[in-house]
């Protein structure tokens, strides 16, 4: 006879097992008695989210006769790659929008100036909300 200790939904049993030699027709069954073994005490690890509050987009103004570059759809600031003042050509990386678990590149539509920065790192954003002013 064997002895197993196993598992069942957190608590421990110990089992003894015999291995038969007879064939299938001529075994009998018959029934295992398990006895609890001492429990294990459990540890319950209780992630609670990190909740951080989200920042709002604060106004700023924009120069008349500038492009303003929007959010195509709404998420949050992963990095800002530009500074204001900075000469940008079209197609460059102006900023990094995460949404729906994507990082999007939103890019320059021209070359131009950077006038202002419309919005912060780490800023929830709508579709449509105003984030770099170009001249």
């Amino acid at each position: 006879m064997k002895k197993y200790i196993i598992t069942v939904n957190g608590k421990k049993y110990e089992v003894e097992v015999e291995e038969v030699r007879q064939e299938a027709s001529e075994r009998v069954s018959r029934p295992v008695v398990d006895k609890p073994v001492a429990e294990m005490p459990k540890k319950e690890v209780k992630k609670e989210p990190k909740v951080e509050p989200k920042k709002e987009v604060e106004e700023k103004y924009v120069p008349e006769g500038a492009e303003t570059v929007e959010a195509p759809m709404p998420g949050t600031i992963l990095d800002i790659k530009v500074k204001e003042g900075d000469n940008v050509k079209s197609g460059q990386v102006l900023v990094i929008l995460e949404a729906m678990k994507m990082e999007n590149e939103i890019v320059a539509p021209r070359d131009g100036k950077v006038v202002s920065i419309n919005t912060t790192k780490g800023a929830s954003v709508n579709a449509g909300d105003s984030l770099v002013s170009l001249e």
